[in-house]
């Protein structure tokens, strides 16, 4: 479904991204995990078109989309989450989440991409009316994905989803993120609790310094000496 290859991504003179090479198939969730700075972020924003590539390719259902604006790669189905949220917080949950159907095949199943993000999130249908800005930082959470999911994508890309939340919050939203998988969403995740990620995603890969230096299932990255050292604390 998402296909990189070989990408390059430089801030200035300083090369940030060196020949990242990864790919989603349909029906995966793939992680990518390296510590900060490694590039996990910047490689997100490449394939979402926030940040321009000085080489490679990205394609999206077999059709090149490293050229195109982020609002066109969005139509087309790649959808980003960023870490932080970004909410528009003196915006009701309902505005918000209107907002994620803005573009016109989005908003032509509005009603239908509504009803069911609030059957994966039903507090936010008790909150609709609320400003974002006075939700807690899991309910936002929660809207900043169901926005996302109100585009249609066809593979979601998560930067941090945990971060700053309670645990038991957590917990729960990675199950969310599993239910959404199986409703036919790919997902390329970004996350800072590498034991979690492993946990849940089919795949994975581990960018150091810019580059991918190694790929695998989940299950080889959990019983690897290296990363369960360096990622995992074991």
């Amino acid at each position: 479904m998402l296909e990189v290859k070989g990408i390059s991504v430089a801030y200035g003179d300083i090369q940030v991204l060196n020949g990242v090479t990864l790919h989603v198939k349909e029906g995966e969730i793939v992680t990518l995990i390296g510590s900060n700075g490694a590039g996990k972020t910047t490689t997100l924003n490449a394939i979402s078109g926030l940040m321009g590539i000085r080489g490679g390719t990205i394609t999206l259902d077999s059709r090149r989309i490293d050229q195109m604006p982020p609002h066109r790669i969005i139509e087309l189905g790649a959808t980003q989450i960023p870490e932080g949220r970004e909410l528009f917080p003196e915006m009701t949950v309902l505005e918000n989440l209107q907002l994620g159907a803005y573009l016109p095949r989005a908003r032509a199943s509005s009603g239908e991409s509504l009803e069911w993000v609030y059957q994966l999130f039903p507090v936010l249908k008790g909150r609709r009316s609320q400003m974002t800005g006075t939700l807690s930082g899991g309910e936002q959470q929660m809207v900043a994905i169901a926005r996302g999911l109100m585009t249609r994508p066809k593979v979601l890309m998560l930067d941090e989803p945990s971060l700053g939340l309670a645990p038991l919050v957590v917990n729960e939203l990675f199950q969310i993120i599993i239910e959404i998988n199986n409703n036919q969403v790919d997902i390329l995740l970004v996350e800072q609790d590498v034991n979690l990620a492993l946990e849940i995603a089919h795949r994975a890969y581990l960018i150091e310094t810019g580059k991918i230096v190694m790929e695998g299932k989940s299950e080889d990255f959990i019983a690897d000496d290296y990363v369960r050292e360096s990622y995992l604390g074991i």
